[in-house]
């Protein structure tokens, strides 16, 4: 019976690519996190440049 089981490959392919689908969608949600942080920094100090043109 597990060894029907075991050998069994069908649906491998699907999990493979769910796998590195789950994979992928990681890096990019690592990557905004890191890019939204350099982003934030940005626009705090285009506001702070603004303020101190401001008569």
């Amino acid at each position: 019976m597990f060894a029907k089981f075991f050998k069994d490959e069908s649906g491998a392919t699907a999990i493979e690519y769910g796998i590195l689908a789950a994979l992928i969608a990681v890096a990019i949600i690592t990557t905004v996190g890191f890019v939204g942080d350099e982003l934030v920094l940005v626009f705090v100090e285009v506001q702070e440049a603004l303020a101190g043109l401001t008569p």
